[in-house]
């Protein structure tokens, strides 16, 4: 990229920033041309150029596209009131220029607007697409995410945004990471990646919505090129935590909105983000392991810190979630200090409410491909053992091995579709985690068994 065209990028990111902060003021060609440091007459050919619209173009569909998103969640809001503070001088401005948007007034939209959306091809708040009812949205959020509210702190970050072209994102972040080792300001201590959604994709066509890819930082810097520094404001947020293919995104991020709706919590203005936990290249399953983070109004019945999508009252002793992961980190690292001569462990998986687990496999084991998992189940509290491969195909072949022999020691997984396991035993019920010597002991012994036996079989 030449010199110009990155100093025509820095400056319209900074104009673009502003105007997404600040839909409800003024936002003249003269006073937005100052804040790019053009001309009036120059900055509104550099905007059209890279933006591929005009500054009042732009400006008005973010304006009716913000009242829109208001709509959709907050259908009794008063029609004057949105108009008079997204800059419209009257009502009949106003109508006309939703009705050029979206082709029906506003009145109408109101009560027709997702069938509408759905025509232009934007999906509707309840995508059919992906889920045919609330009770299946609250459902699959209960198997595939953990739902906090918590306080997040101020986040410095270094950001470059685009519209519309997702499929750079990749290269958008190995630019920031190159970046930012160059200039040594990423905060390795304390790194994190994350991408900011400046639209809602429920009212932007997905070849307009911009985001902007962010690492974080250790300390402020100066706009370099597309390079900006966009500070992440601290606030409560909704946070779910999730592990799940790229197809299954754009469910979560549906299902994180109505689990807001539904749970009596207020949208709050600001930024809506991803946060990656894992590069999804190297899982067994391409799979991400993400937070999707809603901003929350703070109201009276915020409660920091709750786990929402745990049955607590389920848990034997007063447990919740953390205490059970924390006991999983301890027996893992007793048999990584007991067997580490012979068993390589793998890392513990808590991406999911219900269960956790961690993998233990020899050199043997791993050249056929195959690993022993221990794991916990949260909601019914026992320990479970059984045999996996490191892929669907490998626990398909030796899951027909064992079936086609007269072998049945152990439980063979009913069908290998959905199952981590060929073969499985459960090893303990009903665990005492007052006496976690002990606990640990009979966890050890059960699963050395089990272990064995399979072992001798494979040999």
């Amino acid at each position: 990229m030449n010199e110009t065209r990155r100093e025509y990028i820095k400056r319209i990111n900074i104009v673009l920033d502003f105007i997404e902060n600040n839909l409800d003021t003024k936002l003249s060609l003269e006073y937005l041309s100052k804040k790019a440091h053009y001309s009036a007459y120059h900055f509104h050919r550099v905007f059209l150029t890279l933006v591929n619209e005009s500054l009042n173009e732009y400006v008005n569909r973010k304006r009716i596209e913000r009242i829109a998103a208001i709509l959709l969640v907050k259908p009794n809001s008063s029609l004057k009131n949105l108009a008079y503070k997204y800059g419209f001088n009257s009502d009949n401005s106003f109508s006309r220029a939703f009705k050029k948007y979206y082709g029906i007034s506003p009145t109408k939209f109101k009560s027709e607007g997702k069938e509408l959306l759905s025509k232009i091809g934007i999906e509707p708040f309840s995508s059919e697409k992906y889920i045919c009812s609330i009770d299946n949205i609250k459902q699959w959020t209960k198997m595939n995410a953990q739902i906090t509210i918590k306080e997040l702190p101020e986040l410095k970050l270094a950001s470059i945004s685009n519209i519309g072209n997702f499929e750079k994102a990749g290269s958008m972040f190995q630019k920031l990471m190159e970046w930012g080792h160059q200039k040594r300001v990423l905060d390795t201590s304390n790194f994190k990646a994350i991408t900011i959604y400046r639209d809602n994709p429920n009212i932007t066509q997905t070849s307009k919505v911009r985001f902007s890819a962010c690492v974080t930082i250790s300390e402020n810097i100066n706009t370099d090129g597309e390079i900006n520094q966009h500070n992440l404001k601290k606030g409560i947020y909704s946070i779910g935590h999730f592990e799940i293919k790229a197809e299954e995104i754009s469910k979560a991020w549906k299902s994180m909105s109505i689990w807001v709706i539904e749970n009596g919590y207020e949208f709050r203005d600001g930024d809506y983000f991803e946060m990656y936990h894992n590069d999804h290249k190297t899982h067994p399953e391409q799979k991400f392991i993400i937070d999707i983070c809603i901003p929350l109004q703070k109201t009276e019945n915020i409660k920091l810190g709750e786990i929402n999508n745990l049955d607590l009252s389920k848990y034997k002793d007063n447990l919740d979630y953390h205490q059970l992961i924390s006991y999983m980190k301890e027996l893992r690292l007793f048999f990584q200090k007991e067997y580490d001569t012979i068993f390589k462990l793998g890392k513990i998986y808590q991406g999911a409410p219900n269960f956790s687990y961690f993998s233990l496999t020899t050199d043997e084991l791993k050249k056929q491909k195959l690993k022993f998992v221990i794991i916990l189940n949260h909601k019914e509290l026992y320990f479970s053992i059984c045999l996996s491969g490191q892929n669907k195909s490998i626990r398909k072949k030796y899951w027909k091995i064992f079936k086609g022999s007269d072998w049945n020691k152990y439980h063979l997984a009913e069908s290998i579709d959905n199952s981590l396991s060929i073969i499985d035993q459960t090893i303990l019920k009903n665990p005492d985690f007052n006496n976690k010597r002990n606990l640990t002991e009979r966890i050890e012994k059960e699963s050395l068994k089990f272990i064995n036996d399979i072992k001798n079989i494979l040999e």
